[in-house]
């Protein structure tokens, strides 16, 4: 199936919203979009399709971002530090009484009103599924993609510099085929006096780690490191957080997509903050005078 047969995100914005009502109002990327195809019974075929050639991030899910983001500036919804979406304050619930053509005008508006650039167009028919507003996607979003848009051998090098900002010394990426997950090591110290040997693995990857990969990790562990610890741009199941803290096994530290995307704005790693200044006139100061 070729890109340009792609539901469109326009299309996608109604049943994002039934989506999060069915889900209980609220719920992660993942659950969200896993429900918005179901709904749209989209075939396996199309969800396959990639939104650029050579990624991992396929254009279903990058168009379902972009209805996330079109959702949220017009005040339907909105999303945690932690990347859980749920219905804004503002919204009275009466998702029949939304046009999605209406969104994306309203939308098109406001952010002309926002920029000087102003495009010749607002309707639907001509818009390239938003390539165009790549800079009014929420920064999470687009750093998700990006990261899985990575090579292997360049998120390996972004983990390395991640655990080196940590506080990690002597890390190196060591992963071979053969070595059951392990892609490299480094020691930890706490307060200049203990130090713990480590070893990681760092899954670039959209899925969610299972608990086998938890048992395969630790058991490529054991008698090699103090502490193990599981990067991935992913999620964890439930099943799998519950065993890499199992009673009479070694603890693994886990790192989702989520908490990585945190750190590294925390760290400053490939994000700048951008600070919006604003001005008021005081009116009644004026007047004093």
């Amino acid at each position: 199936m070729k890109k340009s047969e792609v539901i469109k995100y326009h299309q996608m914005l109604i049943p994002t919203l039934r989506a999060l009502q069915m889900l209980g109002g609220s719920a992660n990327i993942e659950e969200l979009d896993s429900k918005v195809i179901d709904i749209l019974q989209l075939p396996e075929d199309m969800q396959n399709v990639l939104h650029k050639e050579g990624g991992t991030m396929t254009a279903v899910e990058y168009r379902l971002a972009w209805s996330r983001t079109y959702l949220k500036k017009y005040g339907l919804i909105d999303n945690s530090s932690r990347g859980v979406w749920s219905f804004s304050d503002s919204f009275d619930g009466n998702i029949d009484g939304l046009s999605s053509e209406d969104i994306v005008k309203t939308v098109r508006l406001i952010r002309k009103s926002n920029v000087e650039h102003v495009e010749s167009d607002n309707s639907i028919a001509n818009d390239d599924d938003g390539e165009l507003y790549e800079e009014s996607v929420d920064w999470r979003e687009r750093l998700r993609a990006v990261l899985l848009g990575m090579t292997s051998d360049a998120f390996e090098r972004l983990t390395l510099r991640l655990l080196r900002e940590s506080g990690f010394t002597q890390v190196e990426v060591t992963g071979k085929s053969n070595d059951r997950g392990i892609d490299g090591k480094g020691i930890i110290r706490l307060h200049g006096i203990m130090s713990f040997h480590m070893i990681f693995q760092c899954k670039r990857y959209k899925g969610s780690v299972t608990p086998s990969e938890i048992r395969d990790f630790r058991g490529a562990m054991q008698g090699r490191a103090d502490k193990g610890l599981f990067i991935t741009t992913g999620s964890f199941t439930s099943e799998a957080k519950k065993e890499a803290i199992r009673d009479g096994a070694p603890p693994l530290d886990l790192i989702d997509g989520d908490d990585l995307i945190e750190r590294l704005k925390d760290i400053g790693l490939g994000i700048t903050e951008k600070i919006i200044k604003d001005y008021d006139v005081n009116e009644e100061w004026f007047m004093k005078i």
